[in-house]
């Protein structure tokens, strides 16, 4: 080849790589954080246990506070791995009072900046890149005896960090979509629905009131109270909604828009009521159906947004 075509030809690959640079500046190359725990590859965060829930939000001193972080499961002892690449300073002490898991660390660069608490670092101070190793978890058992045992992550600004732990799955052209929603409710794998008991009926167009209240516009799928709940599919969230307008302790759930479907989920505590969620991603957790109607096959009131029957997206639902 020509020395001058050669040199015409580098000159436009480095022109093309500037505008990619330009679209995709290296902040935004990485949509999500890498794996975070040694033994967690997906960043799976800590569900229900009796110390309380890990998802952003939950809450906190008997309902006093709100969690400004979320929980990525580690086992004590794991390695642990920066999430991004940035710079490190700490150390971040969130109990302040010494006990054995009263370290972290802050990392800031790549557009982020989080911390990460109940951690050992290697060093507190300099640069670090994502995917290399960060510390250690700490023993966590010690200070809270039966816990899921975690990584405390908080943004820097207190917003929610859930959506950048795993990858956005969007949503596939609409003939190649998987046309059956993924499970609800833990322990519920074929999305039963719930049959018929002294408050009445959940399959679709079930008579309200004996019949004087109209008839039943969504499909109610069993789920224990406290149970965690899952995203049926790839979507937008939005809420709260509020079924009842009453301020009960159900009275609360999302919508979720995407993957040519649009739900709303009534009944359950979302992790958070915006932004994007995977099919099968922790959407939130079961509410208290006992403490309202004791004695009913507690559920989730699942209805569409278009008042259509979504019975045949339930994988393997059982309808009337």
């Amino acid at each position: 080849m020509p020395a001058l075509s050669l040199v015409a030809l580098v000159s436009l690959v480095s022109t093309v790589f500037a505008k990619q640079l330009e679209v995709h500046p290296p902040q935004q190359q990485h949509r999500h954080w890498a794996q975070i725990c040694n033994g967690n590859p997906t960043n799976k965060i800590r569900g229900c246990d009796r110390y309380g829930c890990g998802y952003f939000g939950a809450d906190r001193d008997s309902g006093k506070e709100k969690h400004g972080g979320v929980d990525v499961i580690c086992a004590d002892g794991a390695t642990v791995y920066a999430p991004f690449s940035g710079q490190l300073s700490g150390p971040v002490r969130f109990f302040h009072n010494g006990n054995a898991i009263d370290d972290g660390v802050q990392i800031r660069g790549s557009g982020y900046c989080v911390k990460l608490v109940c951690i050992h670092p290697i060093r507190y101070h300099g640069q670090i890149r994502r995917g290399q190793q960060l510390g250690r978890m700490l023993p966590m058992q010690k200070v809270f005896p039966g816990i899921i045992s975690h990584i405390h992550v908080e943004n820097c600004d207190h917003s929610d960090p859930t959506h950048l732990l795993g990858p956005v799955v969007l949503p596939l052209p609409l003939p190649q979509q998987d046309r059956q929603w993924a499970t609800l409710c833990s322990g519920n794998p074929t999305n039963e629905i719930r049959g018929c008991d002294k408050y009445g009926c959940g399959y679709y167009g079930a008579p309200r009131r004996n019949g004087k209240g109209g008839k039943h516009r969504a499909v109610d799928v069993i789920c224990a109270d406290g149970a965690t709940v899952y995203a049926p599919f790839s979507g937008e969230l939005s809420g709260p909604i509020k079924f009842f307008h009453n301020g009960n302790a159900i009275d609360d759930g999302v919508q979720i828009r995407g993957s040519g479907f649009c739900v709303k989920l009534v009944c359950i505590h979302p992790i958070r009521y915006n932004g994007r969620i995977s099919k099968g991603q922790v959407l939130g957790r079961m509410l208290p159906m006992q403490r309202v109607f004791p004695g009913i096959v507690s559920h989730i009131h699942v209805e569409n947004c278009d008042h259509s029957d979504p019975t045949s997206n339930l994988e393997r639902g059982k309808g009337r």
